[in-house]
């Protein structure tokens, strides 16, 4: 199985939507496997972002990510790279789908309220940042052999 990592942003977090957001990767059927609330400091911030250093908007980006809790979180599934890049839709929410997280929820380019993992290979090192190893459960969830051969 698959895993990506997923993180409710500061805005999702200070407008109350953790749990409508939660929601539709539980209704898609991924797997919920390792989810904390964090307060990110600079190091972690700058760790998750280093591809973006020396980009003009790598400290507005950066200060945000630090300006309140977030929630941190790994989802298992089949394909859930590519299930949570469809969940959450375009980057910028001016043209995301209207029924993706960010087309319903997002009010702008840099308040967009979630970030996922780009590839499985992101993914684990985005996992690595924000979660050991023991820190993240296996699992059998009810109904989990009803949603895929």
């Amino acid at each position: 199985m698959e895993r990506t990592f997923i993180m409710l942003k500061p805005d999702a977090v200070q407008r109350g939507l953790i749990g409508a957001i939660i929601a539709r990767f539980e209704g898609k059927g991924c797997k919920l496997v390792g989810m904390k609330l964090i307060q990110v400091d600079r190091t972690l911030a700058e760790q998750h972002y280093a591809e973006h250093r020396g980009k003009s908007f790598f400290e507005p980006t950066v200060a945000y990510i630090m300006s309140s809790p977030v929630v941190a979180m790994v989802w298992e599934g089949k394909n859930v790279v590519a299930i949570a890049r469809e969940l959450m839709g375009s980057t910028n929410p001016a043209v995301a789908n209207p029924g993706s997280i960010r087309g319903s929820y997002g009010m702008d380019i840099s308040r967009n309220v979630i970030h996922g993992s780009d590839s499985v290979a992101s993914a684990e090192r985005e996992i690595g940042l924000y979660f050991s190893p023991e820190q993240l459960l296996s699992y059998t969830k009810a109904g989990e052999d009803w949603l895929s051969e």
